[in-house]
């Protein structure tokens, strides 16, 4: 029984990507000389970790409420 739909896979893929520019912004941080500057990298950083955890919750949430159906 497949219970992803276009919507939670959606959410789940932006989970993904949110996680990468997550990781990403922290090996940038670390290197000393961040490419889009310090600020705006730990900014991405600062929005990337609750739109991770966010995205995610949505896309279990959604793909719970087609199990049911």
């Amino acid at each position: 029984m497949n219970v992803i739909t276009p919507k939670s896979g959606l959410f789940l893929a932006c989970s993904c990507i949110s996680a990468i520019a997550g990781v990403g912004s922290i090996f940038e941080l670390t290197s000393g000389q961040p490419d889009l500057g310090t600020q705006t990298t730990a900014i991405i950083l600062g929005l990337s970790i609750p739109l991770t955890a966010l995205f995610f919750f949505v896309a279990v949430k959604d793909a719970k409420a087609n199990l049911n159906k």
